[in-house]
């Protein structure tokens, strides 16, 4: 690249000053610089409900379920916590049967 300014955009090319013309080639697509890392590189996940040793999924098991809800009481989702989708689907069942139950609270305190 010739000129020191990279462009990240096309909104970017429109609020010049300067009346340097750059190519398309010296523009880098926002679909390159926001994807996310090739999945070949990625770390895999695995679900730590499913292994041989992994606790029951129960409404009863407070301590298991705190683990998977927020501070604010939100249940955290499956990319953060590494759940596979049929162990989160039991899992939200169970943080809601004990929300109901009053095991849980629903909101945080504050």
């Amino acid at each position: 690249m010739t000129n020191s300014k990279i462009k990240f955009s096309d909104k970017d090319s429109q609020n010049t000053s300067n009346n340097t013309v750059i190519g398309q080639e010296d523009v880098i697509p926002n679909s390159i610089l926001f994807n996310k890392i090739a999945s070949s590189a990625q770390k895999t996940m695995h679900c730590p409900l499913s292994e041989r040793d992994a606790p029951v999924l129960d409404y009863k098991n407070v301590e298991l379920l705190q683990k998977f809800v927020s501070e604010r009481g939100r249940i955290l989702p499956s990319r953060l916590t590494g759940i596979c989708r049929k162990k989160q689907r039991e899992l939200n069942e169970c943080v809601k049967k004990a929300r109901i139950l009053a095991l849980l609270p629903f909101a945080s305190s504050q």
